[in-house]
């Protein structure tokens, strides 16, 4: 699938990497690159040893099933890092606390590279940001949770209605989910493969 990549002005946060994805016009391949260099970098300069890809949704919600699609399609292709969150075990708001109080057992400092879908303007439907900083799960749904994770994908499934969100996410493509999900898988696996080469 063909895709544009956007590069943004950071932000003031120090170490933040902010940039964008989406498949909607076509990129050279160098373009590509340069956001799989940009992860595979975040990944090698964590002083943390362990990398876990935590996916976070529901599959009873369309839009909120971005999570556990690319959780699955990481599980198919066997990456070899843990992964929590698929469409067979999501990790949605009611379990989402204690999964992540089981990451933190079983691994004494790991990374979490956190993926979610999430809702903006209309126009930009289809883009996957990337970012080194912790994500708010549900933040368009306002679920009051707390920063999550260490690096994080998210990809803009819908616009955001602010009178119903929650009817948004049920309302979105799944045409739209899916294709998000197998470009962001794509982009994991090439980071990790270019990790695993050098």
């Amino acid at each position: 699938m063909s895709i544009w990549f956007l590069r943004r002005k950071k932000r003031r946060t120090k170490g933040t990497i902010n940039c964008y994805v989406t498949e909607k016009a076509k990129i050279e391949k160098m373009e590509t690159e340069v956001i799989v260099e940009k992860i595979k970098d975040a990944l090698e300069k964590s002083v943390k040893k362990e990398i876990v890809f935590l996916c976070v949704g529901t599959d009873r919600s369309t839009g909120d099933s971005l999570g556990p699609l690319v959780g699955t399609m990481l599980k198919e292709k066997t990456i070899p890092y843990d992964v929590y969150g698929t469409l067979e075990q999501p990790v949605h708001a009611l379990n989402l606390e204690e999964m992540i109080q089981n990451i933190y057992k079983k691994y004494e400092n790991p990374l979490i590279f956190g993926i979610d879908a999430c809702l903006g303007e209309k126009q930009r439907v289809g883009l996957i940001l990337f970012e080194e900083t912790p994500f708010i799960p549900g933040k368009a749904l306002n679920k009051g949770f707390s920063e999550v994770g260490d690096v994080h994908l998210r990809a803009i499934v819908n616009y955001l209605d602010p009178l119903t969100p929650a009817q948004t996410l049920n309302n979105t493509r799944l045409y739209t989910v899916i294709n998000l999900a197998k470009t962001i898988t794509d982009i994991i696996c090439l980071s990790i493969q270019s990790k695993r080469i050098e």
